[in-house]
């Protein structure tokens, strides 16, 4: 034991870490919020604590866990799910399958972390999404109704703001400079445990998990380079805060790797310097400004090496690109491995997607790629996945992704026998209004939304973003194996 201990102790006084923290500042809320970095902030050897004698203490967490707990709120949020059920026609398939609908309201919670002290606070869009009513808690137990000031899913992550200024909030530090055995903490209001501290390590940086599931595949813009921690985090964690020892937010605290659904040692949380460059947008834009490479990539492995003749075993794999590509249209090539953008070394296809997702449309970045053993600087100005260098509007961003319905072409031979001359099918229901407020299901064949015929997926996209807040929006059609109309109505 005294063997173990003496272990301990040297293991700890092995580490250090080096922190730079930006922190909001402007709280006037008729001028644009600003982040500001500072450098050389140093963090506190706080892993160990020696008296006068020289005498080791274990790890003390007390000073941190002060710090951080007044900035973590405790979020409620409620869906009206009775909200569209007048609107609803009699669908035949209960006869078969029962009802789906929830009745009364949906409550969900979560965490939130306080940003600004003006009342601004982040959190997981999976916590507030769809919300019609959003309360928060602070640690005092005063409560407040929130506004959500926007969302993003492709990082699951969401502002909202209550009405009081003068609060405890933390500032942000540099992810990039958090090492791997690094100690942290992870507070939230797991199962309705208000202001809960959990202790871990950083196990893993980049980690990519594949839960963003709406936007997988081609062209995908969803963002997933986690930050894995081995501290406990548990169902209404979400959205709580990651922290370094000095009180410095690290992270936003998203999902947990289970077979039960609770704490199994996994937990992962999106870096600070993803929040960061999001809640700017959605604050200061109203939107996400995402800058697009248009590529498809693979991270490079021996395999791959192999089999593609490449001459590293590390990088970013550029496979094929998409229409309108700002990377192609600058030179990269099909067969090209990108190994560094700008200063920053890419090792993988998520550390790239990170890189670039901290981007707007229209910023310039040099890619360093490697073709067939040469090295080459390419240039590359970002665009949006509509080819535009400007910032994007908010309401230029997609309705269609809301809806949690992935739609596929149907061909002619099926219209033929179904006796239908357009359409599209529903390919898959995700999470969404659509799933939340009706009782479609997996199949379903549109053919007109709000009576007008829709011919193809482009057709039903050009119609559904047209649509606004509150609008009333109706699916007609049929199914394969149930040969009758159905209409499925709900609000945007």
């Amino acid at each position: 034991m005294k063997r173990f201990g003496s272990l301990f102790i040297a293991a700890v006084l092995g580490s250090v870490c080096t922190v730079a923290s930006f922190q909001w500042l402007n709280n006037d809320e008729t001028a644009a919020t600003k982040l500001e970095y500072l450098s050389g902030v140093p963090t506190a050897k706080v892993a160990y604590s020696v008296d006068e004698n020289g005498k080791a203490y274990p790890l003390d967490f007390t000073a941190a866990a002060e710090m951080v707990m007044p900035a973590v709120v405790y979020i409620q949020s409620t869906q009206d799910m009775d909200n569209t059920r007048e609107l609803q026609s009699t669908d035949p398939l209960r006869e078969f399958f029962g009802p789906r609908a929830q009745k009364g309201p949906s409550r969900s919670s979560g965490s939130g972390v306080i940003i600004n002290g003006s009342g601004y606070i982040v959190t997981n869009n999976h916590v507030v999404q769809d919300a019609d009513m959003v309360e928060i808690t602070l640690m005092d137990n005063r409560t407040f109704k929130a506004k959500v000031v926007g969302t993003d899913p492709d990082t699951d992550l969401a502002v909202v703001k209550i009405d009081e200024s003068g609060l405890p909030f933390l500032s942000f530090v540099d992810s990039d400079n958090a090492k791997v055995g690094e100690w942290v903490l992870a507070v939230g209001n797991p199962y309705n445990l208000n202001s809960t501290v959990t202790a871990g390590i950083i196990s893993a940086k980049g980690r990519n998990i594949n839960i963003l599931h709406r936007n997988s595949g081609e062209g995908s813009t969803a963002i997933e380079s986690f930050i894995q921690t081995d501290a406990a985090i548990n169902p209404g964690n979400s959205g709580g805060a990651l922290v370094a020892l000095n009180g410095g937010l690290l992270g936003i605290n998203t999902a947990i790797a289970s077979p039960t659904g609770s704490y199994s040692g996994y937990g992962f949380a999106v870096p600070s310097n993803i929040v960061s460059k999001i809640v700017d947008d959605l604050i200061n834009y109203g939107a996400v400004q995402r800058g697009w490479l248009g590529v498809t990539i693979g991270s490079v492995n021996s395999e791959l090496a192999k089999a593609n003749d490449l001459q590293v075993n590390e990088g970013a794999y550029i496979s094929g690109f998409a229409d309108k590509s700002s990377a192609k249209e600058a030179g990269i090539k099909e067969g090209d491995v990108v190994i560094q953008i700008d200063e920053t070394p890419i090792k993988s296809n998520t550390a790239l997607i990170e890189y670039i997702g901290r981007h707007r449309p229209g910023d310039k970045v040099n890619m360093l790629v490697n073709r067939k053993g040469k090295e080459l600087t390419i240039p590359v100005v970002l665009k949006s996945r509509d080819g535009k260098t400007g910032l994007i509007k908010p309401e230029e961003i997609d309705a269609v992704s809301a809806l949690g319905i992935e739609l596929e072409e149907i061909d002619g031979k099926l219209l033929r026998k179904l006796d239908l001359d357009h359409g599209v099918r529903v390919k898959e229901l995700r999470k969404g209004k659509v799933g939340r407020y009706t009782e479609m299901r997996d199949g379903f064949i549109i053919t007109r939304v709000n009576d007008i015929p829709v011919n193809s997926v482009k057709e039903f996209e050009k119609i559904i973003k047209t649509k606004k807040k509150g609008d009333l929006v109706t699916f007609s059609g049929t199914y394969e194996d149930f040969p009758r109309e159905f209409n499925y109505a709900f609000r945007m």
